[in-house]
């Protein structure tokens, strides 16, 4: 009986720590992140992470062994996604036990906000969207918006920010959102509007979180 328990324990962990593998490089994590955003294909990940196709190509087969993406054929590309949802939530576990237990973690975002972290939550963004206070713009790429966004959110792509200021009311706060707390777009949008005298603050989470939160409508 002992070893019977013993062979069970040893096949059930040694399942876990598959999956755990998977999760030891920081660039198959950025590749995850990436997905949790939508499907995309081998070219849009290289671009996204500045990593070779051959490198992207590599990591994504462990994903794949590892059962946490799957992908399907389109003509001569393949489009890689999440097998699971379950996966953005244990990303999200992931960032906010890291937060929790690793200083260097806080250190990093304001070194790059440079202190500059003022941010609207989901649940602050809800009351002002009741009260048509603000406008939400999505920064992200279009693709990503389509597949999913914040209901009441306008596409604006960080890339064509520029060409949408004229159609932004001056007079009302905006409100910028991309990928989540580690996203720099809703950042560089906020900035970009500012210096064009607009009132824009960042929206802290993304719509990944959103989804995990079950925000309502």
């Amino acid at each position: 009986m002992k070893e019977d328990v013993r062979m069970l324990k040893d096949g059930i962990y040694g399942q876990f720590a598959r999956i755990g593998k998977a999760l030891s490089s920081p660039r198959r994590l950025e590749l995850l992140d990436l997905l949790s955003q939508g499907p995309k294909s081998v070219e849009t990940l290289s671009r996204e992470t500045m990593m070779s196709v051959a490198n992207v190509s590599q990591h994504l087969q462990t994903l794949l062994e590892a059962r946490l993406v799957i992908f399907e054929k389109k003509g001569t590309y393949a489009i890689y996604r999440l097998s699971s949802s379950t996966t953005s939530r244990l990303l999200l576990l992931m960032q906010e036990l890291a937060e929790e237990l690793l200083a260097e973690v806080k250190q990093l975002r304001e070194q790059f906000y440079r202190g500059e972290l003022e941010a609207i939550s989901l649940e602050g963004l809800q009351d002002r969207m009741q009260n048509e206070d603000v406008i939400l713009i999505d920064v992200r790429p279009k693709e990503e918006y389509e597949y999913a966004h914040i209901p009441g959110a306008y596409s604006v792509p960080i890339t064509e920010l520029e060409q949408h200021l004229k159609q932004l009311p001056p007079e009302q706060k905006i409100v910028a959102y991309c990928r989540g707390r580690y996203c720099v777009y809703a950042a560089q949008a906020v900035d970009q509007l500012r210096s064009h005298g607009y009132q824009a603050v960042r929206l802290e989470e993304g719509i990944r979180e959103w989804k995990v939160l079950s925000i309502p409508e």
